[in-house]
């Protein structure tokens, strides 16, 4: 009887996402692996006066997007949006829709937009769905498509789509006084529509790629319009240089998922004179999202930063194991 009430009482905390000592449990959706406890020794680690101890001002935790906030598969979202977009203004612009590259994507072939080391297709896309137009006109079409266009997989809007085991994760850095940025290859103006709805992260910490924008009077108005000029790639190297140029300090804590964010957890691990950890989200759980790593579905090619983890001691979460949910129910 004894053996049953403790099984009972077991499965009672952990559908009240209670820790053993009554508390809550601030990553409930996390399992109790070594993935969830080196990330919780960590925080309390840099938060508790001694050594290892980090000032509020210098716990700075970065997070790729795609793939570790949210899914990326079949293409990354920013992506399925511009496919989306050309489809509409292809129904009605026979100039547009006469368009190889438009011909390529209504086709579904995202090989060939993909072609070329510049991959010219694929930047012609984002050139027909993100330039010359007002910055808030392109947030105001990012919002409508967000608000009707739905996974082809999953049968649900894209911003349900975010992992909540990572949602907790934020929420549990920031009320331990650490400030969360979004550092990823996706175009800045597009999450600022959503990150702060959707993760709680203001526009001003999100660092993407990003272009150019142009001054304009319209009508009477002050405008900002998109342009092609400068465009920066937040992607690999360009991750360091984007967090020095538009953080400031070097993090202490980075989570990434694919070889894209090896950089970054490089620059956060090696020779950082603050104590720091690396994590990669490594996808493994083909029926509750997708299994990948070296043969990605599109994006997140996952090689190279697998291997060094071990040796730099990154934490590797195995979404399969380490997670008890991964999209809200």
């Amino acid at each position: 009887m004894r053996a049953v009430a403790g099984l009972l009482l077991a499965l009672l905390l952990a559908l009240a996402g209670c820790a053993p000592d009554g508390g809550t449990d601030p990553l409930s959706l996390w399992n109790d692996t070594a993935a969830k406890a080196s990330i919780t020794e960590f925080v309390e680690r840099v938060t508790t006066p001694g050594d290892d101890f980090v000032a509020e001002t210098d716990r700075v935790a970065v997070f790729d997007n795609d793939g570790t906030l949210w899914a990326e598969a079949p293409v990354p979202f920013q992506l399925a949006y511009a496919l989306d977009e050309v489809k509409r203004r292809a129904a009605s612009e026979p100039q547009v829709a006469a368009d190889p590259m438009v011909q390529a994507a209504l086709r579904g072939d995202v090989a060939a937009l993909m072609a070329g080391d510049r991959h010219d297709g694929l930047m012609r896309i984002l050139g027909l769905t993100h330039l010359g137009m007002t910055t808030d006109e392109f947030a105001k079409r990012v919002e409508d498509w967000m608000a009707t266009a739905r996974h082809p997989r999953f049968d649900r809007p894209y911003d349900q789509l975010t992992y909540q085991p990572q949602q907790q994760l934020l929420q549990y850095l920031r009320d331990n006084g650490f400030r969360t940025y979004i550092v990823s290859g996706g175009g800045a103006d597009f999450m600022r529509v959503f990150s702060q709805r959707v993760y709680g992260i203001p526009p001003e910490q999100v660092v993407g790629s990003t272009a150019t924008v142009k001054f304009e009077m319209r009508d009477g108005q002050p405008v900002l319009v998109k342009t092609a000029d400068y465009v920066f790639v937040d992607d690999k190297a360009g991750k360091p240089a984007g967090i020095h140029q538009f953080i400031g300090r070097r993090p202490i804590l980075a989570v990434g998922n694919s070889d894209g964010d090896q950089a970054m957890l490089e620059y956060t691990t090696i020779g950082n004179p603050r104590p720091n950890l690396g994590v990669l989200v490594h996808h493994t759980d083909a029926e509750r999202e997708y299994a990948y790593d070296a043969h990605p579905p599109a994006t997140g090619k996952l090689v190279t930063a697998l291997q060094e983890a071990g040796p730099a001691g990154w934490v590797v979460v195995d979404m399969k194991n380490d997670w008890n949910e991964v999209f809200a129910e």
